[in-house]
């Protein structure tokens, strides 16, 4: 587009587009201060960009770099999996050069963050969180198939080398010139390892005794993990990105979803900087760093979004409390398991395993339902497939003995309601009315089944049974 006479002179951008980079650098003084951190810790505000993301930066440079290759008619379609930043970026872009986007998402995202990018113009879909990468359902698999099927463009943020450049363009140059050429330290999370590599690549070559720090949640790839289930969104990985280069980092540190969700929280409140889930892990991770640092150390944390994002789960303190990452309470959940003799691992049966060693594991123990979870512990939430119960188990023996060495996937019921360790036992009660059991969760993990016997037997130590409790007329009681 040529450039408009008119705006000589003025400060009014062209477009929107020209309002990517040049994010603000602001030190996290009160933060700081609490935590007692001897160096300066600074975090880079990618939340100005026009789509609030630092995503915004690589979707511009692979849409730039694809039109250059020829690999983008005009008028074309672009399809891409996204946790949602990435897609916003895609979507503006696409949205200033007349592009139709198509974006496929899993079902542990944010729902508003769904609903931006349909505000955008674009069409999502959504796929199970909870398969592997080949299956055909994952979000992988699907973006792939669209892709093919509407004759589409597909950047791949995962293997563009346009998504670390845009990083070697814009990001790292910013921090160089903000900090006058004195960082000491960077830290970011890593997912497509795009902001992190391309920030790195450009600073090492500044000056080498850079340490770059990739912060990754607990279960990750990046951090030794296998890739399972964690909530934290938007970083991350099951598998190693092109841009995953390790011998750009100087230190990788694994960040649990708990310490994540409570660091943005605290930062929103503390420094007045509403932060998401990613944004929260790359604090946590900063803060180990900075108190580590020299008093005349520099250390950069990058903030990729904001927490606007992550209302109905990051800073709703419901669904917070029901993960067991926070307590609503004194006298909750997490009291009648301390007082519960025994089973202190959580006892469960896995897809394949077969209904005969279900029963005999319920025998053994005592207890009458087991929860169904894929792998091995520590579990994710997402990993729990469902339930066996004792009694839906024997009625269907009853019909068919066969059902004994079938595989317990095949005759499994739903997921057993869950109920967070810092949720108030009357919630526990109300629940347990129509529910034969309850599954705690803690950090977002599944730690223990709890019934009606036990609340009962919590109530008896503590001498004091509500009346109406668990009236006889109650289901089960």
């Amino acid at each position: 587009m040529a450039a408009d006479p008119r705006l000589d002179g003025t400060s009014i951008a062209p477009s929107v587009l020209d309002l990517i980079g040049n994010t603000p650098l602001v030190r996290l003084t009160r933060l700081s201060e609490v935590e007692q951190i001897p160096s300066v810790l600074a975090m880079k505000m990618e939340t100005t960009n026009p789509g609030g993301s630092s995503k915004d930066r690589p979707a511009l440079e692979m849409i730039l770099a694809a039109e250059r290759d020829g690999l983008l008619p005009p008028g074309g379609t672009i399809v891409e999996p996204t946790s949602g930043n990435t897609g916003v970026g895609l979507a503006i872009v696409a949205a200033q050069r007349g592009y139709r986007c198509v974006f496929v998402m899993t079902d542990k995202v944010a729902p508003e963050k769904v609903s931006l990018l349909q505000a955008y113009g674009a069409e999502v879909v959504v796929c199970p969180v909870a398969v592997e990468p080949d299956d055909p359902q994952s979000y992988y698999s699907v973006a792939a198939r669209l892709t093919e099927e509407l004759a589409a463009f597909r950047p791949n943020q995962y293997a563009n080398p346009a998504n670390p450049a845009a990083h070697v363009r814009t990001t790292g140059p910013e921090l160089w010139e903000q900090t006058a050429g004195r960082i000491t330290h960077f830290v970011a999370g890593a997912g497509t390892c795009g902001s992190l590599t391309g920030t790195a690549r450009y600073l090492k070559s500044r000056n080498p005794d850079v340490r770059i720090i990739a912060a990754d949640p607990e279960g990750s790839v990046f951090s030794g993990g296998s890739g399972r289930p964690y909530l934290v969104e938007g970083v991350g990985e099951d598998f190693f990105p092109a841009a995953w280069e390790p011998d750009l980092y100087d230190e990788v540190i694994a960040i649990s979803d708990e310490e994540s969700f409570l660091t943005a929280r605290r930062v929103s409140e503390i420094e007045g900087i509403l932060i998401g889930g990613s944004g929260g892990m790359a604090v946590a991770a900063a803060i180990q760093v900075a108190k580590r640092a020299g008093p005349d150390d520099i250390v950069v944390v990058f903030n990729p979004d904001s927490g606007r994002g992550y209302l109905s789960r990051v800073f709703n303190d419901e669904w917070m409390a029901n993960y067991g990452f926070t307590r609503e309470c004194e006298r909750c959940v997490g009291a009648v398991l301390d007082t519960r003799a025994g089973m202190a691992e959580l006892l469960y049966v896995n897809p394949d395993q077969t209904v005969r060693e279900a029963i005999a594991l319920m025998r053994a123990n005592g207890v009458s339902q087991l929860p169904v979870c894929k792998n091995t512990p520590p579990f994710a939430a997402a990993e729990v497939s469902g339930a066996i119960d004792e009694l839906e188990v024997m009625e269907a023996i009853a019909g068919d003995p066969g059902v004994m060495t079938m595989a317990v996937e095949k005759v499994m019921g739903p997921k057993l309601p869950t109920i967070g360790v810092g949720q108030p036992i009357e919630r526990a009660v109300q629940m347990l009315e129509v529910a034969p059991a309850l599954l705690v969760l803690s950090g977002g993990r599944p730690l223990a089944v709890i019934t009606r016997t036990d609340i009962l037997t919590y109530f008896e130590a503590a001498a004091d049974l509500p009346a109406d409790a668990l009236s006889p007329e109650a289901p089960g009681a």
